[in-house]
């Protein structure tokens, strides 16, 4: 991972930090609200045994990857924090 330099000519700490951690909460939100979404049996077995697999294998998909972005976040917040 590539984490920014904190230096004078650039963003302040502060401000990296401030703008990570609202990234970060908004992506624990959305995860929250992605959860909530989950697919359901009851909404694809009309399409037959292969459709709620399929679903559920891209919904899990989606969620890898807003997760990552959670944890790319969390980790810059963390790295500027320990400096």
């Amino acid at each position: 991972m590539t984490y920014p330099t904190i230096h004078r000519n650039g963003t302040g700490a502060e401000a990296l930090q401030e703008q990570w951690r609202e990234a970060h909460s908004k992506l624990v939100e959305a995860l929250g609200a992605m959860e909530a979404a989950a697919p359901n049996g009851r909404d694809y077995y009309p399409q037959g045994a292969a459709a709620l697999r399929e679903a559920v294998t891209e919904y899990n998909q989606h969620i890898s990857a807003v997760r990552a972005a959670r944890n790319y976040f969390l980790a810059l917040h963390v790295h500027v924090d320990s400096l």
